[in-house]
């Protein structure tokens, strides 16, 4: 984090990142990206997962260096990323005084500056510059609000508190609330609406719309890109390979202008495939001409004979390079979601719901976690539930009942015979990594995880869906470590392990976070149009927006 400096005048350039290109070996994520986001500003980062997103945020923090370019900013930075390491015996308020210390330092030169001003001779163009950044700091508000902002986003309060007892979504949201608090000139946040609820995100939202300084934001979140960014800077890369800005500051019109481009790229790839197998074509029907069509007949003078050859040559030469001179290098365009013809019903149907929980009560680290006396949730054939409620109502608790991950305390589970599950938890990618450094690949592991439900008797061999054809990750990607991909791609890959057996009933928790923003449109329709039950539990207000007319249990 950078020292408080001067203050921030709307419009300043606060951040400027000058064709930054950054890349690993044998992979660019980075390719010439030019960046200027002034006071006021708020960019909304966008992408497929594993475009660089993330990637982009570390160069601008200064944590990655760029392979060329560079990247400048102007006054104090603060940075909220998706994972959050924790030292050992951290707690709550030792992160908090931590992040505030830089804004405390402030109000306590304030102090020094007045105790020692000499009305005779004082600098008061110091004490001028000193009294701004402490306005524009609010100083002497800070530990109201940082008190007000863990309240609002639900994060735990305990100064006292463990980080190392706390969930990922709670550290998550503890850091949140102290980079709120602290007004930073330059904020950069990774995800910011995946572990906060409706009440948490609308206090963001109205935080953010009163930024001061720069924003640069990653987000999934639809309704967060209309009500607070300016502009939206696309990293997947249009057919010039180059990531794009878009001055719209509405989610629905920078789609359309995507979506625009896309077609268009994907007509020219096609046309570009088509000329180049007309040249490949041509090629070789010039080329066998060589050793058949000019051949005068037998008998001829061997002399006229090698004219021929050559002046066939020297024809076949310049349609090459007239037809490779019009063909253009188009890249191929990027994967859309290929979602699979899911069954309605097992083999064998039974009258009666596929799935359902029974009055459930689950308890657990001393406290109840879910609590539904004389309720009962089914699933039917082809049935629909949304599942809704702030943080620590349930809601993961009640599908990880549902799906037999969790014991009840109370109540019964029942499962139709024959029927099978397709589970998407909130964490879920590390569970198929065995440790830090195991190098199984995103093939190995969807094949070992097939072998899992199959020695358990929860998959049908003959309905196995290859991760391949789903559109979900490039078999580039499916053939790196499983644990080299990044957070999105990860995310990709476990709602491929939940579609592997062609489940009859779908539990997804929170399928849209880390999700790039287009497949999270594509993934909305296909569980609209889906012939599988499925049972969705989210705070994404624009998806709950879109299944706005499927039945809803509110936690």
């Amino acid at each position: 984090m950078g020292a408080p400096g001067p203050p921030a005048a709307a419009g300043v350039v606060q951040l400027v990142a000058d064709a930054v290109t950054f890349g690993y070996p044998g992979r660019a994520v980075l390719d010439r990206l030019d960046l200027t986001v002034s006071a006021g500003e708020r960019i909304g980062l966008v992408g497929e997962n594993g475009a660089g997103k993330t990637t982009l945020l570390r160069v601008l923090a200064g944590d990655l260096a760029p392979v060329s370019g560079e990247v400048r900013r102007t006054g104090s930075l603060a940075v909220v990323e998706q994972e959050l390491d924790v030292a050992p015996g951290a707690t709550v308020g030792a992160l908090v005084d931590a992040t505030l210390a830089g804004v405390r330092a402030v109000a306590a030169e304030l102090e020094a500056t007045i105790a020692a001003f000499d009305h005779e001779g004082g600098d008061l163009a110091h004490l001028a510059a000193v009294l701004a950044r402490y306005e524009q700091l609010a100083a002497w508000d800070v530990d109201r609000r940082a008190d007000e902002a863990l309240t609002r986003f639900g994060a735990p309060r305990d100064p006292a508190r463990s980080l190392e007892t706390l969930s990922v979504g709670e550290r998550y949201r503890v850091r949140l609330a102290c980079r709120v608090a602290e007004r930073a000139d330059v904020l950069l946040l990774d995800e910011p609406t995946n572990h906060l609820d409706v009440a948490g995100i609308d206090y963001l939202t109205a935080q953010l719309r009163g930024w001061a300084g720069a924003v640069v934001i990653v987000t999934h979140d639809r309704r967060l890109l209309d009500d607070v960014m300016t502009a939206i800077l696309d990293l997947d890369p249009s057919m010039d390979g180059r990531a794009t800005l878009y001055g719209a500051s509405r989610y629905a019109t920078y789609r359309f202008a995507r979506d625009q481009m896309l077609r268009r790229w994907r007509v020219r790839y096609r046309q570009e495939r088509k000329r180049a197998e007309q040249l490949a074509a041509r090629l070789d029907a010039s080329y066998e001409g060589l050793s058949d069509e000019w051949r005068p007949p037998k008998g001829s003078d061997k002399n006229r004979r090698a004219t021929r050859a050559r002046i066939h040559v020297k024809a076949a030469d310049r349609l090459v390079q007239r037809l490779e001179a019009q063909a253009v290098e188009v890249p191929v365009p990027p994967l859309s979601l290929r979602f699979p013809d899911l069954p309605s019903l097992p083999p064998d149907p039974q009258p009666g719901p596929l799935l359902e929980v029974r009055a459930p009560l689950v308890t657990g680290g001393g406290r109840v976690r879910l609590d539904l006396p004389g309720r009962r949730i089914e699933v039917p054939p082809c049935g629909r539930l949304l599942v809704t409620g702030p943080n620590g109502s349930g809601k993961s608790t009640l599908l990880a009942a549902l799906a037999g991950t969790l014991g009840l305390d109370r109540g019964t589970r029942t499962v139709a015979p024959g029927v099978r599950l397709g589970v998407l938890g909130q964490e879920g990618a590390s569970e198929h990594v065995a440790s830090p450094d195991d190098t199984t690949t995103a093939f190995d592991a969807y094949a070992r995880h097939a072998l899992r439900l199959l020695e358990a008797g929860r998959i049908d061999p003959a309905q196995l869906v290859p991760v391949a054809a789903l559109g979900l990750l490039t078999e580039d990607d499916l053939d790196r470590p499983l644990r080299e991909l990044s957070v999105g791609q990860r995310r990709r890959f476990d709602l491929a392990c939940a579609l592997l057996a062609a489940p009859h009933v779908l539990l997804l928790d929170e399928p849209t976070n880390h999700l790039s923003v287009g497949l999270v449109d594509e993934l909305t329709q296909a569980l609209r149009s889906t012939s599988a039950a499925v049972v969705v539990a989210t705070h994404d207000r624009a998806m709950r927006a879109d299944l706005a007319d499927w039945p809803e249990l509110s936690l």
